[in-house]
């Protein structure tokens, strides 16, 4: 009999999702040799409708929009929008290194405002399907931009959907908690909410001392009204399955009970992977599902986002995986032919992984001892 991957039901009733996917999201991106290729997005959709997961009741796949001029501006300046605005059109006048675009991680491309624009757009509209109690997860998979800055490009990031998202549902409901699991720290969100205490950011990342953006240590805790607000988890290279969901087990429940957020923003970057080609932590498929699955259980209304990931083959089985979590599905073992056929690979989930190392292990109990007395948990 085919082995099949369940999770634990959450709720009396299957989830209501959303699904924000169209082929505008991946016809544009930074360059056929960037790292952040487009051709991601294009094969996770493929892959949830191989396995016929968008087809299944309680489930609404939505064309994104392009956000509003007004919408950016909730956290991005009206010049930095001018500039990419230019930029995009290839118009003169406009000094791309002033707001950190040129060669490498923030190039210039043909259509950028658009393209950028449009994953925002998707997470703003994600949180109005949410508000408006027409579904109780929506899933943008194509953002998760935590980089990106008010009036500066960082980290392959031009516009920071997620920042745009949580101020526009601050304009409704009064806490809202984001949880970052992106291998990069969530340094653009961090920021923007840093004297907040109505947002609460939690991330939990490599060390900044081994990986961009070089931030993210547990002294990092807020500022003003939002001291304490602030939550870094800095994991050693290294990292693998069992020592992660240690530490998200030790620290992301207790403030989530502490903070009581009425919305639960999720930055679902999967670079943790231990064959990412642009980082170190040694996760699997299988510990990225157990951490779904523990956001899920969370998350009563849950607004995910995508993120980062840089490996092909990794990112539309664990994507897959998360979608599988959100709509509570079993999903079979087995790649679906026609995906398989196309792209490769056989099952969705990797080999089992492996022990766990003891000097990583002991180097992520520190860790998780400094936040837990750092935030008095």
């Amino acid at each position: 009999m085919e082995r099949m991957y369940r999770r634990q039901s959450y709720n009396d009733v299957m989830r209501r999702v959303v699904f924000l996917s169209a082929p505008a999201v991946w016809q544009v991106g930074h360059g056929p040799n960037h790292p952040l290729k487009p051709e991601r997005l294009r094969r996770t959709h493929e892959l949830l409708e191989a396995y016929g997961l968008l087809r299944l009741d309680g489930v609404q796949v939505v064309a994104p929009r392009l956000a509003a001029e007004a919408e950016l501006r909730l956290f991005h300046t009206p010049e930095y929008l001018r500039a990419v605005r230019a930029l995009s059109t290839g118009e003169g006048g406009v000094n791309p290194t002033r707001y950190n675009f040129g060669a490498g991680d923030n190039p210039v491309f043909s259509g950028m405002y658009e393209s950028e624009g449009l994953k925002v757009g998707s997470a703003v509209q994600a949180a109005d399907l949410l508000l408006g109690g027409e579904c109780d997860v929506a899933f943008s998979y194509s953002g998760g931009l935590h980089h990106g800055a008010p009036a500066r490009a960082s980290g392959f990031c031009v516009f920071n959907d997620a920042a745009v998202a949580i101020h526009h549902l601050l304009q409704r409901v009064d806490r809202i908690a984001y949880v970052d699991i992106d291998v990069h720290h969530g340094d653009g969100v961090q920021d923007a909410f840093y004297e907040s205490d109505r947002v609460l950011t939690i991330s939990l990342h490599q060390d900044g001392r081994t990986l961009f953006p070089g931030t993210g240590f547990v002294h990092e805790t807020g500022r003003g009204a939002g001291a304490g607000t602030s939550v870094n988890v800095p994991l050693p290279p290294g990292t693998n399955d069992e020592s992660y969901v240690f530490a998200f087990e030790e620290t992301v429940p207790a403030l989530l009970e502490r903070f009581r957020p009425e919305v639960v923003v999720t930055q679902l970057g999967v670079d943790t992977h231990r064959l990412d080609p642009l980082a170190a932590l040694a996760l699997t498929t299988h510990g990225h599902q157990t951490v779904f699955e523990r956001l899920a259980s969370l998350a009563p209304v849950w607004l995910a986002l995508g993120g980062g990931g840089y490996h092909l083959d990794v990112v539309p089985r664990s994507w897959a995986l998360a979608f599988g979590v959100m709509i509570d599905h079993e999903l079979p073992r087995e790649l679906p032919q026609t995906y398989r056929q196309r792209y490769g690979g056989a099952t969705l989930h990797d080999p089992e992984p492996g022990g766990s190392d003891r000097a990583t292990r002991h180097a992520v109990e520190q860790v998780v001892r400094q936040v837990r007395e750092t935030h008095r948990l």
